[in-house]
């Protein structure tokens, strides 16, 4: 499905089933007059952690970084004003894709503040949504930032414990729910969160009636608020106030809410489109990815809002399955996976090739080969004159990878939010299917770095986007320093955390990231590790993990995750689990994937379980992987950077697990707690 001006006939004001946000008129004439140039209230610091308190703009004397400040409203409207009948979203409905322009999004979003407005959202106030992609979550969102409000997004895999911190936090007068499930979770809180005033539940039919908990009738209940006052309220909104809030995983504390303002985010989404040559009303990206991470936002919802582009959302199972079905119905333009995400589709292809005839076989590997000599050495750009040969295994292998996985209209893949092993990257270079790596943080309000067609090395993240600056802090004899971001991207500050605030923020306004890297002599940037992540050992050595984690699951194909451990030790010892199948809930089963399977084949061994190769302790599954651990000691830099010991986990780390985060990043202290014992027998 091509989301373009003929997709007309599906399009309809709204077909939602028993949708709150879709069951009003949708006559309400949007109004077109506007500020031109947005108030930018008088400020002395580029930092704050109060909620309703303006902050100075890094704004540039010329060139990228001196733009005209935004609100949300003003980049929205502009969009609307120039594309307004464009298709702006696109869901599934009863089979069919049906789709919204952007005059109907806006009419939407006015609605929902109109609404919220009624239900008593106060200025600076928050409007927590828990839920699935949908077109609800964004009018929820934009409609409480017209209101006046602070947007929070509340990861669906959040306990009632973890949702009751973040909308106490943010003072939430109206919380958003997808549907029963997710009501329980609040239903538990609600009488400790003493702002709020009401919920909504977007998806189906309430089981009891409850005072001040909406359905189908909540977009009704702003219809008689007149449009001046909502007017009035985008009217006195400035570029440098705060419009939302991600709060962070919360890995070493409780999280903190990264206050983002209007400009951050209008900034941001004009920035990073532009510098990798985004195309006006030609975009097209499938939304699955969680919204209350802020690489999904910006992704997903205001880098397609600036740019008139086309957001589709996936289903609820999407990491389940179905989201190969989506893509190849959708045939985005670009498209942004976690790593994690790769991974499985380099393991689904692998498993599918190895049941491949041994001509196909052939075929495919002759293809991979043509394929990275169609790269530059290094991965380093698309390079203009293609080796002898790729236009066959373009026809008989690349272009039919591409569109079975749907990607035959992508002309950028990212990846980002954690870390990818090289592996991965060298085998979609080999399909011809290049990862272009972002970089960034919530603080950042998304990309610092971003990777694109023209600007590409592999392993690293790329070039700052247009109009911000980095430095690195402190750098060692070989380059590695901190990397500090500045630009109109970089946060506000923490919600009521001055302390914490002036921890990561300098005097100069520089975020410290709290990674480390360095530059190329191109200006390429490489992340060579995270000083809260830095593992010393008893010796004084600076251990860096990812690299030697990276480099354990390239070499044994059969492993899943890798954690180091050893801070404050004489040695290094790792924790590493086997790779198996994830039930529909999304948690690690017993039984190992068809590539862990050929592994243990290839190795004489016929288990399919992890149980059996972890309770035999399987002679050669554990001796491959020994050999595999003496190959990456061997490429140590120092004896101090050698694992001793390793153990396999009886299970793969999971989000439900608590050792992966919402991105699939792994939590390093959830998991040390959890196997604190197990640390300590590695040096007992």
């Amino acid at each position: 499905m091509e989301l373009t001006s003929q997709t007309a006939a599906l399009r309809s004001p709204c077909n939602f089933m028993a949708c709150s946000f879709c069951s009003a008129p949708t006559g309400e004439a949007v109004p077109t007059s506007r500020q031109h140039e947005a108030s930018v209230k008088p400020a002395e610091r580029f930092w704050t952690s109060v909620r309703d308190q303006p902050v100075k703009l890094r704004l540039s004397e010329s060139g990228p970084g001196s733009e005209m400040p935004l609100t949300v409203h003003q980049m929205f409207q502009e969009t609307v004003d120039q594309y307004g009948d464009n298709p702006a979203l696109c869901w599934k409905a009863a089979g069919q894709w049906q789709s919204m322009t952007f005059k109907e999004y806006m009419q939407q979003c006015r609605m929902a503040a109109k609404s919220f407005l009624q239900l008593g959202l106060e200025r600076f106030h928050g409007v927590c949504i828990l839920g699935f992609n949908s077109p609800e979550w964004f009018i929820a969102d934009i409609g409480c930032i017209l209101a006046g409000g602070l947007a929070v997004g509340i990861y669906t895999t959040n306990s009632p414990e973890a949702c009751h911190y973040v909308a106490d936090n943010c003072q939430a007068n109206v919380l958003v729910v997808e549907n029963h499930k997710q009501l329980l979770k609040i239903l538990k809180v609600k009488d400790q969160l003493p702002h709020l005033k009401a919920i909504v539940q977007y998806k189906d039919e309430l089981e009891q009636k409850m005072d001040n908990v909406y359905t189908v009738d909540f977009m009704k209940l702003g219809q008689d608020v007149p449009d001046r006052r909502l007017d009035a309220v985008i009217k006195s909104q400035s570029a440098n106030e705060c419009c939302t809030l991600i709060y962070t995983s919360g890995t070493t504390g409780n999280p903190k809410g990264v206050m983002l303002s209007h400009d951050n985010i209008t900034w941001i989404s004009n920035a990073a489109g532009s510098t990798i040559n985004l195309r006006m009303a030609e975009e097209s990206v499938v939304s699955y990815l969680p919204l209350s991470h802020v690489a999904a936002q910006v992704n997903d919802m205001w880098t397609c809002m600036r740019f008139a582009g086309t957001t589709s959302f996936a289903q609820p199972d999407a990491l389940k399955g179905s989201l190969g079905e989506t893509l190849r119905e959708v045939r985005p333009t670009s498209f942004l996976g976690v790593p994690r995400v790769w991974e499985k589709m380099q393991e689904t292809m692998k498993s599918i090739g190895a049941k491949s005839s041994f001509m196909r076989k052939r075929i495919a590997d002759w293809a991979k080969a043509i394929g990275l000599q169609a790269m530059c050495p290094g991965g380093q750009s698309l390079i203009d004159t293609v080796p002898w040969g790729f236009m066959v295994a373009n026809n008989l292998v690349f272009r039919k990878v591409r569109a079975a996985l749907g990607l035959d209209r992508c002309r950028s893949c990212f990846t980002g939010a954690a870390p990818i092993t090289k592996d991965t990257l060298e085998y979609f270079m080999s399909l011809y299917i290049p990862l272009f790596e972002l970089y960034g943080m919530s603080e950042s309000t998304g990309p610092h770095t971003v990777s694109w067609e023209q600007g590409h090395r592999i392993m690293s993240c790329g070039k700052v986007v247009n109009g911000g600056k980095t430095k690195l802090d402190k750098p060692d004899n070989d380059g590695n320093g901190e990397i500090c971001f500045y630009g109109r991207h970089v946060f506000m500050g923490y919600l009521n955390m001055p302390d914490k605030t002036e921890d990561a923020l300098d005097s100069d306004g520089w975020l410290h990231s709290g990674d480390l890297g360095k530059h190329d002599c191109d200006g390429f940037l490489f992340i060579t590790g995270r000083i809260k992540e830095l593992i010393i050992t008893a010796g004084g050595e600076n251990v860096a993990p990812v690299p030697i984690e990276d480099s354990v699951k390239e070499e044994v194909s059969i492993i899943s995750n890798a954690m180091l451990v050893g801070d404050k030790r004489k040695f290094l010892s790792m924790f590493l689990t086997l790779k198996c199948v994830v039930d529909d809930s999304g948690d690690p089963t017993d039984e190992l994937t068809p590539l862990a399977i050929e592994f243990c084949q290839q190795h004489g061994v016929t288990t399919t379980k992890v149980s059996d190769i972890i309770g035999n302790k399987e002679p050669a599954i554990y001796k491959a992987i020994q050999e595999g651990v003496d190959r990456v000691n061997t490429k140590a830099t120092s004896n101090a950077q050698k694992i001793q010991k390793w153990k396999i986990l009886p299970q793969d780390f999971s989000i439900s697990g608590g050792e992966l985060g919402p991105t699939m990043k792994l939590k390093r202290p959830v998991v040390a707690k959890m196997y604190q014992e197990e640390i300590e027998q590695f040096y007992s």
